[in-house]
C-alpha cells in the first residue's frame, strides 16, 4: 500500500491482512524531549482502568496488545515508538489514542511533529504532519479505531496545556500527584530518622513502619518521569609505563576467517546486550521488541523440511507471560545477505510463531526501515523482516553510553569495550567500506562522458552513495551528540526507486554526487559534493551575511571567525544583485579584505565557503579510497571551518533616553 499523508480529521482504512503496527512519533529538534503514550478506550471514550494507559512508567497494557518501545535517535531525527497488535486488542476496546507529551517545553516551540504508522514490513500506512501545537505540553496525534469490523487510522491534532497528567485524567486515568507523594514519603522518612515510635504521614494518619523500608500505598498512575544518570567509565591508573597494554574484554587477537569474524562479532554483541540492559533495549526497540529481560543465543539449529537451518543468533525478550523471538542473520566485512537464506528463516519463524527475522551487516540502506535484500512479500504476512547496520549498532552503543540510563560503572566499561572491539578493523563490523563492484566502471564512464541514466550499474552506485551519505550523518550524530540528518526532498524520502533515479540522472548529466547534512546550531548546512569529472571532493556551506554594516565590515566579520581555517579555502561573496559574485582564496582575503568587494556594487547577502580535496580512486579499503577522501574531507571542513562559525545576530536595539525638557513638558501638560 502506498504512503498516505493525512490531513487533520482525515482517516484511512488499514488493510485487512495487517495485524501488527509500528507507531512512530518523530521530530527534528534535538533539544526536545518528547514522549509517546497510548490509551485504550472503551465505547464511552474512557479507559477501562489505569492499566489501559501505556507510557514510559507503564510500558505495556495488561493484555500486551499495546507496548511502549521508547526513544531512539537516528540520522532522520528523534523518534518515540509504540507497537500495537490489533489481533490482541480486547473486543471491548474500540479505540487506541496515540499521544505525545513534553514535560519541559511547549510543543509549539518545536516546529513540525509527525505521526507515522507502519505495518510489519516497514511500509507506511498513514502519516500526519502537524505544526498546530502552541502552548500545549501534550498532543493527541491520532487514533486507531474500529468501524464496521475494520480498523481505521484518523489524524486528530488536539492539544492539552495541562500536559500528560491532564490528558490522562481527561480519559479517566487515576493520576497520582507525584509532588504530594514525594512530600509524604519525605515526612515519613524524616520522622523515622528522628526516632519517633509512632509515625504519621503528611495528613496526620498513622503509618506502620517496617524495619528496613517505608512504602506508601499506590494511589494511581505516576506520571513523573525518571531522570537518567550518566555513568563514568572506570579508568586504569596503575600502569607502570607506556608499554603497559590494558587487557581487553573482546580481543581481536587471532581473528581469522570471515566465519570466525561473524561468530565473534555476534557473540560479543549478544553478551554485551545481556550485561547492559539499556543497550539491549535500544537494539531490540529497532527490531520491534517489547521492553523486558533479554537473552541471546548463538547458532541455534532449527528443522526445515528434511534439513536444518542455523541462524547466527536468536534474540529473546520475556514480557507479560509471552516470549518475543527474533532469528538473527549476521554478516561482517564484505559479506552480503542472501534472499534464500533470509526466506528460510522467515519460514521457520512463521512455523514457530516467532515475530521477527533480523539481519545485521555492513549494508546501510539509504533510509531508515529499508532492508538491503528484497524477499517474497508473501512471507512477511506473519513475520517482520528488519535490518540494522553495524554502523547503527555502534551508533546506539555510543549514544547509550553517553546519554543512556547506565548507572553501573561496570556496565559502562563493558559497553565501551564493545565499541572498541567493533570499531577495530579486524572485527569486520566496519561502518562503511565499499562503493560496490560497479564503482570503477561508472566512474570511468562519467570521465569519458558515456554514462547514461538508464545504465543499471549507475543505480548500484547511487544506492551506495545514499548509504555513504547516511553513514556520514550517523558518524556526526555519534561524535557530536546531536541528531545530524541527511536532508532529502520529502517526496524522495520514502520512495527508494525515485530517490535512486534522482541521483542517477544527476550523475549522468553533471557527473556529480551530492549530499546535504543538517547539523543543529551550525551557521549553515554542510554540503558534500563528489565531482567524478574533475576527481575532486568539495565540502561547502552557505552562511548568511550580517544585514547591517558596510561590505568591508561584513567581510571582516567572517574573517574573524576563520582564523584557523585552511589558507586554500574558497570564499565566495554573493551581493544584493545575484549576478554580482566574487570568489577568492582565504589567503588572498586575509592579505586584502577588499579583494572580495572591489568592482562590486551593493551589499553582501551571503558567503559560500568551499574546501576542495582530491578524490580517492579506489572503491574501498585504503586511505587512497573514495570513501576515505569523502569522510576525511567533511571531517576537516567541519572541524576547521563550520564548527567555529556562529550565525550573525543583530545587536539589541539601543534605548534612547528621553531628554529632561521633554519629560518636563509632558509633566506640565498632565
Amino acid at each position: 500500500m502506498p504512503s498516505s499523508m493525512l490531513a487533520k480529521g482525515q482517516n484511512v482504512v488499514l488493510p485487512d491482512d495487517v495485524s501488527s503496527l509500528d507507531v512512530l512519533i518523530t521530530w527534528a529538534d534535538a533539544d526536545l524531549d518528547l514522549d509517546a503514550s497510548a490509551l485504550l478506550l472503551g465505547a464511552d471514550d474512557r479507559v477501562r482502568g489505569d492499566a489501559d494507559f501505556v507510557f514510559y512508567n507503564q510500558t505495556e497494557s495488561a493484555d500486551a496488545s499495546v507496548r511502549y518501545l521508547g526513544k531512539s535517535t537516528t540520522e532522520e531525527g528523534q523518534q518515540e515508538r509504540l507497537s500495537i497488535d490489533l489481533a490482541a486488542i480486547p473486543d471491548d476496546v474500540t479505540k487506541v489514542v496515540i499521544a505525545g507529551s513534553s514535560g519541559e517545553r511547549a510543543l509549539g516551540e518545536c516546529g513540525k511533529l509527525a505521526l507515522q504508522v507502519q505495518d510489519g514490513t516497514g511500509a507506511v500506512l498513514g502519516e500526519f504532519l502537524t505544526a498546530d501545537a502552541t502552548s500545549e505540553r501534550a498532543f493527541v496525534f491520532g487514533e486507531i479505531y474500529r468501524r464496521s469490523g475494520a480498523w481505521k487510522l484518523r489524524a486528530v491534532g488536539q492539544g492539552w496545556a495541562s500536559g500528560l497528567a491532564g490528558l490522562a485524567q481527561d480519559y479517566g486515568v487515576d493520576v497520582d500527584d507525584a509532588d504530594s507523594a514525594d512530600v509524604a514519603e519525605e515526612v515519613v522518612v524524616a520522622q523515622v530518622m528522628a526516632g519517633h515510635t509512632q509515625v504519621t504521614d503528611a495528613d496526620g494518619a498513622d503509618v506502620e513502619v517496617g524495619l528496613v523500608k517505608v512504602e506508601r500505598p499506590k494511589r494511581g498512575v505516576r506520571t513523573k518521569k525518571p531522570v537518567p544518570k550518566k555513568v563514568a567509565v572506570p579508568e586504569l591508573t596503575l600502569a607502570g609505563g607506556e608499554g603497559w597494554t590494558p587487557a581487553r574484554l573482546f580481543s581481536i587477537s587471532g581473528v581469522g576467517t570471515g566465519e570466525e569474524q561473524e561468530k565473534r562479532a555476534t557473540s560479543s554483541l549478544l553478551a554485551t546486550m545481556q550485561a547492559v540492559r539499556p543497550f539491549a533495549r535500544a537494539i531490540c526497540a529497532r527490531a520491534g521488541a517489547p521492553a523486558g529481560p533479554f537473552e541471546g543465543y548463538l547458532e541455534v539449529p532449527f528443522v526445515k523440511g528434511e534439513g536444518k537451518v542455523i541462524p547466527d543468533g536468536v534474540f529473546r525478550v520475556a514480557r507479560a507471560g509471552h516470549t518475543w523471538t527474533a532469528l538473527l542473520e549476521v554478516k561482517t566485512g564484505s559479506g552480503k545477505l542472501h534472499k534464500e537464506q533470509l526466506e528460510n528463516y522467515l519460514d521457520v519463524a512463521k512455523r514457530l510463531k516467532y515475530e521477527v527475522v533480523l539481519s545485521i551487516s555492513n549494508d546501510i540502506p539509504a533510509s531508515v526501515g529499508e532492508v538491503p535484500v528484497q524477499v517474497n512479500r508473501q512471507k512477511l504476512t506473519k513475520v517482520a523482516l528488519r535490518h540494522i547496520s553495524w554502523s547503527e549498532v555502534i551508533h546506539e552503543a555510543r549514544m547509550t553510553l553517553a546519554h543512556g540510563a547506565i548507572t553501573d560503572p561496570l556496565q559502562g566499561w563493558i559497553l565501551s569495550e564493545l565499541i572498541r572491539y567493533l570499531t577495530h578493523p579486524k572485527s569486520g563490523a566496519t561502518e562503511f567500506v565499499d562503493m560496490g563492484r560497479h564503482w570503477v566502471a561508472v566512474r570511468d564512464s562519467v570521465s569519458a562522458g558515456t554514462l547514461r541514466a538508464g545504465d543499471a550499474k549507475a543505480t548500484s552506485v547511487a544506492t551506495a552513495w545514499l548509504a555513504l551519505s547516511r553513514h556520514l550523518a550517523m558518524r556526526f550524530t555519534a561524535a557530536l551528540g546531536v541528531v545530524v540528518k541527511h536532508q532529502l526532498p520529502r517526496k524522495l524520502a520514502n520512495d527508494p526507486e525515485s530517490r535512486n533515479q534522482y541521483v542517477v540522472e544527476r550523475l549522468a548529466t553533471s557527473g556529480l554526487l551530492e549530499a546535504t547534512l543538517r547539523i543543529p546550531d551550525t551557521a549553515g548546512d554542510l554540503v558534500v559534493e563528489a565531482d567524478l569529472r574533475t576527481n575532486k571532493v568539495q565540502s561547502r556551506s552557505r552562511v548568511v551575511a550580517p544585514t547591517e554594516g558596510t561590505p568591508l565590515r561584513r567581510v571582516t566579520w567572517l574573517l574573524r571567525q576563520l582564523k584557523d581555517a585552511p589558507a586554500d579555502l574558497l570564499v565566495e561573496a554573493v551581493f544584493t544583485d545575484a549576478s554580482q559574485v566574487s570568489c577568492e582564496k582565504l589567503s588572498t582575503v586575509r592579505d586584502d579584505a577588499k579583494s572580495l568587494i572591489v568592482g562590486r556594487q551593493g551589499d553582501i547577502t551571503s558567503f559560500t565557503l568551499t574546501s576542495v580535496v582530491p578524490m580517492g580512486s579506489r572503491r574501498s579499503g585504503s586511505a587512497a579510497g573514495f570513501i576515505a577522501s569523502v569522510t576525511e574531507g567533511v571531517d576537516k571542513f567541519y572541524a576547521s571551518v563550520l564548527q567555529p562559525l556562529k550565525p550573525w545576530v543583530p545587536a539589541a536595539p539601543e534605548l534612547i533616553a528621553q531628554s529632561d525638557s521633554l519629560t518636563s513638558d509632558v509633566s506640565d501638560s498632565a
